[in-house]
């Protein structure tokens, strides 16, 4: 089929597989054509990060999932610009992330950031679209139907919206046949949540979620060196000391960090062993290796033998901190498998639900609320 040509006020006809097919020719050239027929989108609302594919143009956008408000009520900035800003900003402008512990904290402002997110994959052309939201296992039906409700208040003229359980969309990002009977074992660490999971048949058979993660990973690595330096750092500087500490120990030096002297209250430079920096970050990871085994011990004898076969998938934006698969290895006894994609394996998840009618059957309506 060639390229349409813009022409205002005229029709064209085209013939596909003998199917006449009438579009208005300055609205849509074969491009525009073929995302509106595939226009949906998946989206995973992560704490820390929010990404959406797209399948009109075949992308995922990743981006802060966070808010920038000027004087209570302006919109000054959103997603990576507002983190730009974070920790820098004046009182006026209040900076901050509408989800919290997985589940939507400020419903308003995360209506506000899907619209404009949207909007900007739309390229400022709002169409109608298929929705389908990955949302955490282990919360309340009350906070699922959350997740339901933004997309259908946000004003980005959803015709249709499926939940998909977060774990279920993990395993099939992680290229897992999650349909079939073998027991598998995925553990998600998140900014402020691991969610670890049980998954066979297309369902989930055990989940767990608590309250751990890169956030608090953060925080201890500030606690120890306020301790051991009396320094205060901020969370960006803690997240990049986390993030880089495996590059820190493969050179054999100490990490450089900028804050504020706790005695003389003046900006100062130290170098941080990495040696504070691992033993700060061990009780987090023994948190999550304990809540693996308690699921492990609840798991039905048949499916922890494939599990034992198969090892833990461990994925997440927070499951790349130097040493926790080591860790939990060495904790489980059993093999752990990483993933290419940390960040993005459950909206990677989401794309083939959208693309593989064969996978449509793990997505499902909220009750009563089907369109």
């Amino acid at each position: 089929m060639s390229a349409l040509r813009k022409k205002p006020g005229s029709t064209v006809k085209i013939r596909m597989d003998d199917t006449a097919v009438f579009i208005a020719a300055g609205a849509y050239d074969r491009k525009g054509f073929i995302a509106l027929a595939n226009n949906a989108f998946g989206i995973d609302l992560g704490t820390n990060n929010i990404k959406i594919y797209s399948r009109s143009d075949d992308s995922i956008l990743v981006e802060k999932n966070m808010i920038a408000i000027e004087n209570k009520n302006t919109l000054f900035a959103y997603g990576d610009s507002a983190f730009e800003m974070y920790e820098k900003a004046p009182g006026n402008i209040h900076i901050s992330y509408p989800l919290s512990n997985g589940v939507i904290a400020d419903i308003k402002n995360m209506e506000t950031l899907v619209r404009y997110f949207i909007t900007d994959l739309q390229k400022g052309n709002s169409r109608p679209a298929e929705f389908y939201i990955a949302v955490p296992t282990d919360v309340t039906e009350v906070e699922k139907r959350a997740f339901y409700d933004l997309i259908r208040d946000a004003g980005v003229k959803a015709k249709k919206i499926m939940v998909v359980e977060k774990a279920v969309a993990d395993g099939l990002g992680l290229d897992i046949d999650v349909k079939n009977s073998q027991g598998v074992l995925v553990v998600n660490v998140g900014y402020e949540t691991t969610e670890i999971s049980i998954l066979s048949l297309g369902g989930i058979v055990l989940s767990r979620l608590i309250k751990t993660g890169g956030l608090k990973f953060d925080e201890a690595i500030r606690a120890a060196v306020r301790k051991e330096f009396s320094l205060i750092i901020g969370g960006k500087t803690a997240e990049t000391v986390k993030m880089s500490l495996s590059e820190y120990e493969k050179d054999v030096k100490s990490a450089v960090v900028y804050g504020r002297d706790i005695v003389t209250g003046l900006p100062v430079e130290r170098e941080i062993p990495t040696r504070l920096v691992d033993e700060a970050l061990e009780e987090h990871f023994n948190t999550i290796i304990d809540n693996v085994k308690v699921i492990l011990e609840r798991t039905p004898p048949e499916l922890a033998a494939d599990i034992y076969r198969h090892g833990i998938y461990l994925t997440g934006g927070a499951s790349q901190v130097c040493h926790l698969s080591e860790r939990l290895a060495a904790g489980t006894g059993l093999k752990v498998n990483l993933t290419e994609n940390p960040v993005t394996s459950v909206v990677i998840g989401l794309e083939k639900i959208i693309k593989d009618d064969n996978y449509k059957s793990v997505a499902y309506a909220i009750e009563g609320m089907s369109k």
